[in-house]
């Protein structure tokens, strides 16, 4: 029974090591490659090693075991090998089950994306951090700039009074005044932007905030496939 212990303890010893030292690409002053073969090794070794030690197996018990253990590595080695393919498929699935939560993905040449689902109103809905404060925003290529409602723009610690409604914008309800103001940091899944551009809408004129083109077109693309929008850094 010890002998098993000791092997599976490699094994997550060895895989603990490597998903550390990912990055790096190195572990123990060797290739990742060449330390996961000896990690791979090291129980098969132990196995056949304490059988005929202590002589208790027939060859067949011990082949019969030797067979385990290469299945035991091989099945945690490929999981070592295509864990980021199964980090996108949980990632993307979960986009799919939560619409609006903004899920932060990393794509195959390194790059990080944003994926969203349409919610049931067919809007392209989620949530955007804004120092301490979540802001509720809807995704609006139409507008030319975040667009917050007034009652976001208090909860975010803005003072009314220091608020100049100096423009005048389009909304869905025709005309109106916005004051101009930007936005120290804005944080969307793992997407942040600094002093972006935003104007504050009147009070009771906008149902929801928008995020619009003054951070949508600092991204590198905004591509919609269906029902998923997929915003890449």
């Amino acid at each position: 029974m010890m002998r098993y212990l000791l092997a599976f303890a490699i094994l997550g010893f060895g895989l603990l090591v490597l998903v550390f030292n990912h990055d790096a690409g190195q572990s123990f002053g060797m290739d990742n490659e060449d330390f996961g073969q000896i990690i791979y090794t090291l129980p098969i070794i132990l196995m056949i090693s304490t059988g005929i030690l202590l002589g208790r197996n027939t060859l067949g018990q011990s082949l019969r075991h030797l067979l385990i253990w290469v299945l035991i590595g091989l099945t945690l080695m490929t999981g070592y090998v295509y864990r980021q393919d199964a980090e996108r498929v949980g990632e993307k699935l979960l986009a799919g089950l939560l619409p609006g939560r903004a899920v932060s993905v990393r794509t195959a040449d390194g790059g990080r994306e944003v994926l969203l689902q349409k919610s049931l109103g067919g809007h392209f809905e989620t949530t955007i951090s804004i120092g301490a404060i979540d802001v509720p925003v809807l995704i609006d290529t139409g507008a030319s700039s975040v667009a917050l409602r007034f009652e976001d723009a208090v909860r975010m610690g803005i003072d009314p009074d220091t608020l100049i409604f100096s423009r005048t914008v389009l909304t869905a309800n025709g005309r109106a005044q916005a004051a101009p103001h930007t936005i120290p940091e804005i944080r969307l899944g793992d997407i942040i932007r600094t002093n972006v551009d935003a104007v504050v809408l009147e009070e009771g004129l906008l149902d929801s905030s928008l995020l619009g083109m003054s951070f949508l077109s600092t991204l590198h693309s905004l591509q919609m496939q269906g029902d998923e929008l997929r915003l890449r850094d």
